[in-house]
């Protein structure tokens, strides 16, 4: 009878003993794989945080930057405009954070309601497609629909209606441009939202539904007592994720603002830019680059309080 041989114990367990640069010549082929996006994360991601010395310098032009320690933070401080686009970015983001949230989970909770997977996978690729389109596009598109004349779809047909007279000019009207602001974010983010919570329902167990049903738990039960516990991880994982990029508007906000709501649209990210490029003096470097790095740590410190927050809810954090 033939013996089987086997490999060592040793053996296996001296492979992890080897010298390192013996090690990474054995995986040549894993490090060879990521190496692409070591240089990338390297050069996009690390090196620019040496930048953030400027925010303790006078630079202005191609001079030599000039030490001046705190003096950028004072100022910006002492900047009613600051406070102005900060307080702006956190009502803008957080909002439209828990709107986008909560919409997401209603859309993917209609979705999975549906029996027919034909017109389930239709509704899905329709709700998605509006991802796809940068920001310039929607908002020429929205620009087109909320046109002040008649010839905008949606002022056409209050004035068919009789509700209004005169057409009215949403996206420079100070009361009108958050409300639609928060409109086309979700007509253009929640679909796209939706794929992590149809992810989520699609693991939990069609047990629990037939026992809950075999109970006498109708579908608003279900939907109750199973269906909302069982997305309370992922929603609460992706607030979480979704804050570090709360202080980070820019894009959605610059394409749609304009001078006759800058006093509700102006955000941090849009201070910066007007500070750099269209104040009209010489740009200060140093100065926008305290703004920056002050916007950084104010998302990451919400960062670690909602991650404390969900250590005292559910016993764990994803930090």
């Amino acid at each position: 009878m033939s013996k089987i041989k086997r490999r060592p114990a040793a053996n296996a367990a001296g492979e992890n003993k080897r010298p390192l640069l013996v090690s990474i010549y054995y995986y040549r082929g894993f490090y060879m794989m990521f190496l692409p996006v070591l240089v990338f994360a390297v050069i996009f991601h690390y090196l620019p945080m040496f930048g953030i010395r400027l925010a303790f310098y006078s630079y202005k032009g191609i001079k030599d930057p000039l030490f001046i320690g705190l003096a950028n933070f004072e100022k910006m401080i002492n900047m009613p405009g600051f406070w102005s686009a900060f307080g702006n970015t956190i009502t803008l983001s957080v909002t439209k954070l828990l709107l986008n949230t909560f919409m997401g989970v209603v859309l993917s909770l209609m979705l999975n309601e549906l029996r027919s997977l034909i017109f389930k996978k239709f509704s899905q690729t329709v709700v998605y497609l509006p991802h796809f389109m940068s920001w310039v596009v929607t908002a020429s598109v929205f620009t087109l629909i909320l046109s002040p004349t008649s010839a905008g779809l949606v002022n056409s047909i209050l004035m068919k209606l009789g509700i209004v007279n005169d057409g009215i000019y949403f996206l420079g009207n100070q009361n009108w441009w958050r409300p639609i602001f928060y409109i086309i974010n979700i007509w253009k983010d929640t679909g796209w939202g939706t794929i992590i919570f149809m992810a989520t329902l699609s693991g939990i167990s069609p047990e629990l539904y037939e026992a809950a049903s075999m109970d006498g738990a109708g579908r608003w039960n279900q939907m109750r007592y199973i269906t909302l516990p069982g997305l309370s991880n992922t929603i609460i994982t992706v607030l979480i994720l979704n804050l570090a990029k709360v202080m980070n508007l820019f894009e959605s906000v610059f394409v749609l603002q304009n001078d006759a709501v800058v006093q509700k649209a102006d955000v941090l990210q849009t201070y910066i830019y007007t500070q750099t490029f269209n104040s009209g003096a010489l740009p200060d470097y140093g100065y926008t680059t305290a703004v920056g790095l002050t916007s950084s740590l104010v998302g990451c410190f919400l960062v670690l309080i909602c991650n404390k927050a969900s250590h005292k809810v559910r016993g764990r954090g994803i930090v």
